[in-house]
């Protein structure tokens, strides 16, 4: 006998396609870890962390000095000013921040509100925490649809999921767009749950900007971040959430007996990584606005249609005209025969839309994205012919 809401959703497709990548020894440009070193200074703090035997529990919500350095790094940089003791809780990675708040905020029945395309893990979220999702499609532009965004809130709406820069589209929320979206979270009074992970990997001079920063939501917003993307240490799983003092209570609770605590030498390392100098951040998008630029000429002559991301590291792409097969066929067609990994777009997506498209992330060297772009190269001859 199983519980219902494990009927929901299904094992993560993204690591599907890297198990399959690995059996037929494709390219992984599914799921979006780096096959590069991390920065050579934050291993060395976490070698040392574990030789000065800082290998028992932290406290559960965060070791003291990293909750200092997460709310000095918040204030610069996100313009949220959260006290390191009660409005800062370190997490098992962003993913577990997420799970934490939803189960703090939602009763039974309660409406979230999630843009599409959507990071995959936002509707199994929902369902372990009793929620109704409810999508709201972005434009065929990224941009958001005000009419369908204010539609989807009602009575029954508690939160609002908003990733930005986002998993799988690459779209940064504008300053006006994050005004609407604060307006009717005021309205409703409602909650912004934000997944702000790729924060500093922006483009073409975007800027990041933390809804949690506007004053109107200062306490109506629950701020989610790590270190995974930033540092190239995916699997180290350290996230945060900041939060003013009641919402980051409820989140504790959960956070407690949900996995107790972050690892602990890895939480002074991440100490380390929030004192490298702003050229390490300019550099960081330096590397991957070419390594961007290197993958999109690769999947437009291959016959993909595809537009610049303007943040994160991922590519999602329309599957040639002519392919003749639905997304999911397409990427294990492309894992079996070109040798190279995609995620389905139906996983990012509850509409139809999905199914015609593919997720590539750009996380890799340049050697790796060079010879995937060679094979599919000479995958496109084989799909024209």
């Amino acid at each position: 006998m199983l519980s219902r809401r494990v009927n929901y959703f299904t094992e993560s497709v993204i690591r599907d396609m890297t198990r399959l990548a690995l059996k037929h020894e494709a390219i992984n440009l599914a799921q979006g870890f780096p096959d590069f070193p991390a920065p050579q200074e934050l291993k060395r703090a976490a070698a040392s962390a574990i030789m000065d035997d800082y290998n028992q529990y932290s406290i559960t919500w965060g070791a003291k000095d990293l909750r200092e350095e997460i709310s000095r790094k918040s204030s610069k940089y996100n313009h949220i000013e959260a006290d390191p003791d009660s409005e800062v809780t370190v997490t098992c990675g962003s993913t577990e921040a997420m799970m934490a708040a939803m189960l703090a905020l939602i009763n039974d029945g309660d409406e979230v509100v999630v843009f599409e395309p959507f990071y995959e893990n936002y509707g199994p979220d929902a369902a372990v925490s009793g929620a109704v999702p409810r999508f709201v499609p972005l434009n065929d532009d990224n941009s958001i649809d005000e009419e369908a965004l204010a539609a989807a809130f009602n009575k029954k709406t508690r939160a609002l999921i908003l990733n930005t820069p986002n998993n799988p589209s690459g779209k940064v929320f504008s300053k006006e767009e994050l005004r609407l979206i604060a307006d009717l979270c005021v309205d409703y009074d409602v909650i912004a749950v934000t997944d702000e992970i790729y924060e500093y990997i922006l483009y073409d001079n975007k800027k990041h900007i933390s809804i949690g920063s506007f004053d109107e939501m200062t306490d109506r917003t629950i701020t989610i971040s790590g270190f995974s993307k930033t540092y190239s240490v995916t699997g180290w799983r350290i996230g945060y959430a900041l939060a003013e003092k009641k919402l980051t209570s409820a989140l504790r609770k959960v956070h407690d007996f949900l996995t107790v605590g972050a690892p602990a030498p890895l939480q002074h390392a991440c100490v380390t990584a929030l004192r490298f100098p702003d050229s390490y951040y300019k550099e960081l998008v330096k590397m991957y606005d070419g390594k961007r630029k290197l993958l999109y000429n690769a999947l437009t002559k291959a016959g993909f249609g595809c537009t610049m991301p303007e943040g994160a590291y991922y590519i999602l792409a329309d599957i040639p005209q002519g392919a003749g097969m639905d997304d999911m066929d397409f990427a294990r067609h492309m894992v079996s025969e070109a040798g190279v990994a995609a995620v389905p777009g139906s996983s990012f997506y509850r509409s139809e839309t999905g199914k015609r498209k593919l997720r590539f992330t750009f996380s890799k060297r340049d050697e790796t994205l060079i010879e995937a772009a060679r094979r599919l190269e000479r995958a496109h001859t084989a799909w024209r012919n």
